[in-house]
């Protein structure tokens, strides 16, 4: 599907032609009608989602990082979900790598022309990726040049590739080893693909990281036991997982936490096991830092 006019992403809703005439309440009561085709779009892909998903963990277990490469709406999607991963998982700040056509400035401003551009797009896949990497296109229509010469490039550098796209049978899909197809139909402002291929996209994006960063034993239970205690809200959050995991108190917990450098991996061996800091560290290391499988020797 090459023609902009055939893309469901660029039609018109029949059921908002009349927009301008509407009251607030029939704009949002239409948008939320709208916004209710999204889930039940994104449940068929699952199977779709899920090879993407065992395909990044493998990468991620052989030392690879994900890259998103996306333009406009789609990319700042893209740099927002990777962004989350660091202080959500613990993990490093290039493990998840969001990257826009234009640039950073782009994630604020416009940058006219930059989406066009398929020779940027390969250009910034060889800046960036290399070949233990795997590559995600994000875009709603399907066949952003920035994006379609990302995703070239990298399969011409053997890179796994994938592709989210919210149109069926699209030039992206067709140019990937892993096309994910949200189709959630025209947008109720023509054209604006921010509403429900917007959702559509971040719904799927969550699946991909999350479900990613579960496999890899970033989360246990279901209890971000890697989160990164940088703020106040996120310290006590992390007291209160140790808590929960241990059965300590909070003066406890809260002692472990400091103790453990705001690591709550650290905190809970210490706590369970009645180990120093130091030797807590060796402990978790020799499961290369995943709680889930050292809790199965634990419990």
């Amino acid at each position: 599907m090459t023609d902009v006019n055939d893309m469901n992403t660029e039609m018109r809703n029949v059921k908002s032609e009349q927009l301008h005439q509407f009251s607030t309440l029939e704009i949002i009561e239409l948008m939320n009608e709208e916004d209710q085709r999204v889930p039940s779009v994104v449940k068929a892909a699952l199977p779709q989602v899920q090879k993407v998903i065992d395909q990044a963990v493998e990468i991620m277990k052989s030392g690879g990082r994900l890259f998103y490469f996306g333009a406009g709406t789609s990319g700042r999607l893209g740099v927002l979900d990777a962004s989350e991963c660091p202080p959500t998982f613990g993990v490093p700040h290039d493990l998840v790598n969001g990257i826009i056509a234009g640039g950073d400035r782009a994630l604020r401003f416009p940058i006219e022309g930059a989406e066009d551009s398929a020779e940027a797009g390969a250009a910034d896949v060889h800046k960036h990726v290399t070949r233990k990497d795997m590559v995600i296109g994000i875009a709603s229509s399907g066949r952003t040049p920035y994006v379609l010469g990302a995703v070239n490039a990298a399969s011409n550098l053997g890179i796994p590739t994938a592709g989210i796209a919210c149109n069926t049978g699209s030039l992206l899909s067709q140019k990937v080893i892993y096309p994910i197809e949200v189709p959630v139909g025209p947008e109720v402002v023509t054209g604006s693909t921010r509403l429900k291929a917007g959702t559509a996209q971040k719904m799927v994006l969550n699946m991909i990281t999350t479900a990613s960063m579960i496999k890899l034993g970033k989360v246990y239970r279901n209890l971000m036991v890697n989160v990164q205690a940088s703020n106040e809200k996120l310290r006590k959050r992390a007291v209160s997982i140790i808590q929960e995991i241990t059965g300590v108190d909070e003066v406890e917990a809260s002692r472990a936490s400091e103790k453990a450098g705001g690591d709550v991996r650290v905190a809970i061996v210490m706590l369970l096991l009645g180990v120093n800091v130091e030797e807590a560290k060796v402990v978790l290391e020799k499961k290369n830092g995943n709680l889930a499988e050292l809790m199965r020797d634990v419990e």
